[in-house]
């Protein structure tokens, strides 16, 4: 299984931050059997994220980005996303959100999107390593089933 860590800063972007939650999600993914095929750093600028989405689409089953999802100004990654995915995943973003808020009332404030493109998941999950981690973490236990379906393995199990 392939996937693609996307980080949207313009802190990170510019240098001035460090990539944390960005190489939290690495790391969670390796332990979940991924192989990261791409990871890259976009500022919080609508027509760079979804570029940087489009670029890895073909090339990752899952795609994850981390940040823009709150009520900044600037943040503008679900806009982005919902310009790039073809069927959003309500579902899949409420199951992140009912165990964001078990450990933070903080995650309602989160506006991400699920969705597929194709045979691709897209996740946006929070800008925090923590946030990240859990919001993955509570999609672990039904990812290798999603992207079966995507792929076209529709029997049930």
């Amino acid at each position: 299984m392939t996937a693609a860590v996307v980080t949207v800063s313009d802190g990170v972007a510019a240098g001035v931050r460090e990539d944390r939650s960005g190489r939290a999600l690495v790391e969670a993914l390796h332990d979940l059997g991924f192989a990261i095929v791409h990871r890259s750093v976009v500022p919080d600028e609508v027509d760079r994220i979804e570029a940087a989405l489009r670029a890895v689409v073909p090339v990752a089953r899952l795609v994850v980005t981390t940040g823009g999802t709150g009520f900044g100004p600037r943040d503008v990654t679900p806009e982005a996303t919902r310009r790039v995915v073809e069927r959003e995943a309500p579902g899949l973003f409420h199951l992140m959100l009912a165990r964001g808020v078990d450990s933070t009332p903080m995650a309602a404030l989160t506006r991400g999107v699920v969705g597929t493109v194709g045979t691709t998941l897209v996740v946006n999950l929070p800008g925090s390593p923590r946030g990240a981690t859990e919001n993955l973490a509570a999609l672990a236990p039904v990812l290798d089933h999603v992207l079966d379906l995507l792929a076209g393995h529709t029997e049930h199990r």
